[in-house]
């Protein structure tokens, strides 16, 4: 074939293409910024209607707080407030994928109805909601009119106005919508810390009765009886009443003992006049398997940390002679700036866990309680090592700071 005819051809050819209709523009936004738009077009009505909700309580509320109906109305509201607040941190959260942590619960407190007001009237968080809500309305007009304008006539650049106005909304949603500051979440854990300790408390309550009446009181009663029967035989069988009364001096030793023993489960001695050092020692030495402590610290701790750490070993030692099946173990404690940290380790069988339910998780939590940490490392087979960590507190700064 000629190759003028070949050029010829080719040229058709491209001018055909060019012929054919480009397809229509699309949109190419990603579903970040879909939402984003989304979140921007919902943001007038929402406004609107909470705006409108903060107006009439604020208005009839402080209008009416000279009537006895005005401050209830006042407080209702509030507590609305919240309710809105926590229905827009659900919508931030879908649209805008910025997950704020919810407020702590108002709890109620002494003081009856009164109280109950006065703690609903003061609310930091219904009153920044309020302010959240009042402040919006001009902001949502500006958004939701932007990003309809935009959608019709500037969609190339729709996208990059819809991410700064959403980042915004972001900025003003944690600014106001989140608990008022790390105190505010700090308080929060300390309330359910507080529970812990409360139920720990009581379980060792339990246990020292239980204690008590099992062991060291039915003892006494027994050897109670046992002297009676002894003081009835002084004058008809001097010997008999002898053995008796040697029988019941062998019973009044293992009473006491009975009794040092759970003194020690409440608080030894030993760790009182000679610290963590000596009483982990003698702890050690009760454990059925070898084990080698060594207690590095510059200074005693507070007594509450001290005794924290001497149970925390104590119990972890016995799990330790019960179920690890192992040869040796060792105890570390070291003192690392403001923290105690314990380790004890130990070559047994392994697969100890930290789940719900067990020894362990009890642990974890009354740690968890005074800021504290339990980590575990167990894996099938072994080796075991355990670390808890404990805050620090100088035990001659804090006497002087008294």
């Amino acid at each position: 074939m000629d190759t003028r005819a070949l050029d010829e051809t080719a040229r058709e050819s491209v001018e055909d293409d060019d012929a054919q209709p480009l397809p229509p523009p699309r949109l190419a936004f990603g579903a970040v910024t879909w939402k984003e738009i989304a979140h921007l077009l919902l943001n007038l009505p929402v406004d609107l209607l909470c705006f409108a909700y903060v107006v009439i309580i604020l208005t009839l509320g402080i209008g009416l707080s000279v009537t006895v109906v005005g401050l209830p109305l006042l407080a209702g509201g509030l507590l609305g407030c919240r309710v809105l607040g926590r229905m827009e941190r659900a919508r931030v959260r879908g649209l805008l994928g910025v997950r704020i942590d919810e407020p702590r619960r108002l709890r109620s407190r002494e003081g009856g109805f009164l109280g109950w007001l006065w703690t609903r009237i003061k609310d930091p968080v219904a009153w920044r909601h309020t302010l959240y809500f009042f402040i919006r309305l001009p902001w949502g007009v500006l958004t939701f009119g932007l990003a309809v304008t935009l959608l019709f006539v500037g969609w190339p650049v729709l996208p990059w106005v819809a991410r700064g106005l959403a980042n915004v909304d972001r900025a003003m949603a944690r600014g106001l919508l989140s608990p008022s500051d790390e105190l505010e979440r700090r308080i929060a854990e300390l309330e359910n810390d507080r529970g812990t300790v409360v139920d720990t408390a009581a379980a060792d309550l339990r246990r020292i009765e239980r204690d008590l009446h099992d062991g060291a009181q039915a003892r006494l009663v027994a050897l109670a009886m046992d002297l009676g029967l002894a003081k009835e035989k002084l004058a008809e069988d001097p010997e008999a009443a002898a053995r008796m009364v040697d029988e019941a001096h062998g019973e009044v030793k293992t009473a006491l003992q009975e009794l040092r023993d759970l003194a020690r489960g409440i608080h030894p001695a030993i760790l009182t006049d000679r610290g963590l050092g000596p009483a982990l020692s003698a702890v050690a030495a009760r454990c059925t398997v070898p084990v080698n402590v060594t207690v590095d610290l510059p200074a005693r701790p507070v007594p509450a940390i001290e005794g924290i750490a001497y149970f925390t070993v104590s119990e972890l030692l016995t799990n330790i002679s019960k179920h690890s099946g192992a040869s040796r173990a060792a105890v570390d404690i070291w003192r690392s700036e403001d923290r105690m940290l314990l380790q004890i380790a130990d070559n047994g069988r392994g697969g100890a866990s930290a789940d719900t339910g067990s020894g362990l998780a009890g642990l974890a939590e009354r740690l968890d309680a005074v800021d504290g940490l339990l980590v575990v490392d167990s894996p099938p087979g072994g080796p075991t090592t355990i670390t808890a960590e404990l805050p620090w507190r100088d035990r001659e700064k804090a006497q002087t700071a008294r």
